[in-house]
């Protein structure tokens, strides 16, 4: 632990033009744990090159394939007269909703070697090799007569050979599932794994899969871990829009056979990945995931294509006994407590033009009572969120109000806007301060939601459950993004109780937000700095702060332990700040940076701190946060 430095007095121009603070701590509100949620809705690169362990791309061979060639998008061929053909043999597949299944998701890529002893097949390349690492690997297959197929782990050209597998392989009439581990001789950050066979003969891959073995549940360990210190309470899966396009039931099938998921509008939840989700996570792992971190489940069901009976079927499957048909079937799959999911959303962001299913708050409403009311039979006790374009008065009187008697959660998205230029220091500086400011956006639309729903009469709470800047998914992460996310926890904190906003979800740290991946590793954005750092106020009571109309300050008592942050959005000025507390101080911590455009990070050092016989007092440099926590007095 950094040495906290205490000193006696800090020089008097530190503190001129200090504005005390009061904290009011006989003053204090509940702070409901879920404030402290996250999203993990399975878009861009949060699963697929993300959070999921799973090295190769398009490992189903989903798509069109190339030109001339008929080889999947994302591998190459092997052999100069070899025929490749993309087609569907029906390894993958679905689980009901015939009338959901979209094009090109269940392929399987064929490799017919047309010349005797040539050495034909595909291969793969740009893969993160870890010397000594041990890499599970699967190969699904069908072959025409038998033969031998050679697993290569190589460099970029082939020459160098780091691991080989050989697999013996027979004419049946199912596929054959052949499971084994390699161990690469070397590192290589842009190595390649081969799959050949040198017999005039046909090889068709219904699947492939390599992950390393540490992973978790088929999720990357480092992420996971770096998920668990952010200190989400609360997740929300596997959408977001997302929802729209997933068969939870596909989960029930082994994570190679799982039929890959096409985007249902364009390409925006997929577009790194050709449009098509490889449905890696299923329910079992997501619950996993949920229990290792310490946070409570939220599922989103896919009210346009799932029928009633589907949706109780998946909270049966998540809470019922084993005397229950798909109670039975999770403890057969090896979990036989019952997870006892309570919050699921009836959809996202119906009434918008890009979700499948009702447009109007009417259709809508007609709709997701018959899934509710469904779903209750099952488990009655459900906390039920419904969606909708808000705020938006017709929905509220129409949707909300008249979904009152067992929906109590409603949902609300926002995007923060902001220029993003940063080449010259005045347009910096600009940038900088759209940036931090545009938290406002999150207060004008939880009070202006706050308004509409009371005027329905009805006791319902706001689900914040979409959060962040707008395409932040698409751009580094940096500081002023950072100082961004720090206000608006600050302002969910302190306010989260007096407008009834008991959940609140970022959109979303994994990939796309408070921890960036690359395939050497994982570690904390700025974003995500901050959201280590604001855990600390968890299952605290939240102190009323006087004089803090820019909620630069949130105080939580616990345990006769007072946690503060702080937070200094100036550009370029220092902000003191004093308190009347008497007390010791436990921790002092600062995050700063002398950057603030994308690539930046929060560098930690000690916070300097004065305490006096009644205050206690600190300079915040610009564009910095901090933590105190302070052991009270007895008598404040």
């Amino acid at each position: 632990m950094k040495k906290i430095i205490l000193i006696a007095a800090l020089a008097a121009a530190c503190f001129q033009g200090l504005e005390a603070q009061t904290i009011d701590m006989k003053t204090t509100s509940d702070l409901s744990p879920f404030v402290f949620g996250h999203n993990l809705e399975h878009t861009r690169a949060a699963v697929n090159g993300g959070l999921s362990a799973q090295m190769l791309r398009n490992r189903k061979f989903a798509g069109k394939p190339s030109k001339n060639e008929g080889v999947a998008a994302d591998w190459k061929g092997i052999g100069e007269k070899v025929l490749y053909i993309t087609n569907q043999r029906g390894y993958t597949t679905h689980i009901g909703n015939p009338g959901m299944s979209r094009g090109n998701e269940l392929n399987c890529q064929s490799v017919q070697n047309l010349v005797e002893g040539q050495v034909a097949g595909i291969y793969q390349e740009d893969l993160f090799l870890k010397k000594g690492e041990v890499y599970q690997m699967r190969v699904v297959t069908k072959v025409s007569a038998p033969l031998t197929l050679k697993v290569e782990l190589t460099d970029r050209d082939g020459e160098k050979v780091y691991a080989t597998k050989v697999i013996s392989l027979e004419p049946v009439e199912d596929w054959t599932v052949s499971e084994f581990e390699m161990i690469p001789a070397s590192s290589d950050k842009t190595a390649c794994v081969r799959y050949t066979f040198n017999k005039k003969a046909e090889v068709t891959f219904g699947a492939l899969s390599m992950m390393p073995k540490d992973n978790f549940h088929g999720m990357r360990s480092d992420v996971v871990a770096n998920l668990k210190a952010i200190g989400p309470r609360i997740i929300r899966w596997p959408g977001g829009n997302f929802a729209g396009e997933y068969r939870w039931k596909d989960g029930l099938l082994p994570a190679d056979q799982r039929g890959p998921l096409q985007a249902a509008t364009e390409i925006e939840t997929q577009p790194y990945t050709y449009g098509y989700d490889f449905h890696e996570i299923d329910t079992d792992d997501f619950i996993a995931l949920c229990r290792e971190v310490g946070a409570e489940p939220m599922l989103t069901i896919n009210i346009a294509w799932n029928t009633p009976e589907e949706s109780a079927e998946w909270v049966e499957y998540c809470n019922g006994g084993e005397d229950t048909e798909y109670g039975k079937i999770r403890a057969e799959r090896g979990h036989k407590e019952p997870y006892n999911v309570h919050f699921w959303s009836l959809g996202n962001e119906m009434g918008y033009g890009h979700m499948e299913g009702p447009n109007g708050p009417e259709g809508y409403v007609a709709l997701a009572r018959k899934h509710a009311d469904s779903m209750l039979e099952v488990t009655p006790d459900l906390e039920l969120c419904s969606s909708g374009p808000y705020p938006n008065d017709t929905w509220a009187e129409y949707s909300a109000a008249a979904l009152a008697d067992k929906v109590k959660y409603i949902s609300l998205h926002h995007y923060a806007g902001g220029s993003k230029l940063f080449v010259t220091p005045e347009n910096t500086k600009k940038s900088y301060e759209e940036i931090t400011k545009s938290f406002e956006g999150n207060i004008n639309l939880a009070k202006t939601m706050r308004k509409s729903l009371d005027a329905t009469g009805k006791n319902l709470h706001i689900s914040f459950d979409e959060w962040n800047q707008w395409y932040s998914w698409y751009r580094p992460s940096c500081v002023a993004e950072g100082i961004y996310t720090a206000r608006t926890m600050h302002f969910y904190i302190n306010e989260s109780s007096a407008l009834d906003i008991p959940i609140t979800c970022y959109f979303q740290p994994v990939g796309e937000g408070a921890i960036l991946i690359t395939p050497e590793g994982s570690r904390l954005t700025a974003n995500g700095q901050m959201f280590e750092m604001m855990k600390a106020h968890q299952d605290g009571k939240v102190c009323a702060v006087l004089d803090n109309d820019d909620y630069s300050t949130v105080a939580t008592v616990k345990d006769g332990i007072l946690t503060m942050t702080l937070i200094n959005a100036s550009y370029d000025s220092d902000r003191a700040f004093s308190f009347a507390i008497k007390g010791k101080v436990l921790e002092a911590k600062l995050f700063s940076s002398e950057d603030v455009t994308p690539h930046s990070f929060f560098e930690e050092s000690p916070l300097e701190v004065t305490t006096g016989r009644k205050d206690i007092k600190t300079v915040l440099p610009p564009h910095s946060a901090a933590i105190l926590r302070i052991s009270l007095a007895k008598k404040q």
